[in-house]
């Protein structure tokens, strides 16, 4: 049973699930579960744990009709991050590049956060931000 996991809301579908689909098996081990990239929704899980799901924005929005939510994301600074601890920095960095990720810091060594902390930054398809992180 899936304790807690992101649910993505996204107005690009198809290209957030190939992009999902493309990544996530080489960085965390997850594989398809449920879903296609027809949507609306899709699921990835690491051992039977879900660890990351998509939800088409519109079909979300028809399923809460009544409520303040909408099909248009709102125009705000991040409300949440994808945080992914990685063997390879760089290569998680690159890997997702290749699958047209959005480059937003590169890999960098930050000691501030930990004395072998490394991380990179990308944005998926639809603009969520990931951390890959390795220690």
């Amino acid at each position: 049973m899936d304790v807690l996991h992101p649910r993505l809301l996204v107005s690009r579908f198809g290209d957030c699930f190939r992009f999902y689909d493309a990544v996530l098996p080489a960085l965390i081990g997850a594989r398809l579960t449920r879903g296609g990239e027809q949507g609306p929704y899709a699921s990835w899980d690491v051992d039977d744990q879900g660890v990351v799901m998509l939800f088409d924005r519109a079909a979300m929005a028809a399923e809460v009709a009544g409520t303040a939510e909408t099909a248009e994301p709102r125009p705000a600074q991040d409300a949440a991050m994808l945080v992914s601890r990685v063997p390879d920095v760089a290569a998680a960095h690159a890997l997702c590049l290749a699958h047209g990720a959005l480059d937003v810091a590169g890999p960098a060594d930050r000691p501030a956060w930990g004395p072998t902390c490394r991380t990179a930054h990308v944005r998926d398809p639809e603009g969520n931000l990931l951390e890959f992180q390795s220690y």
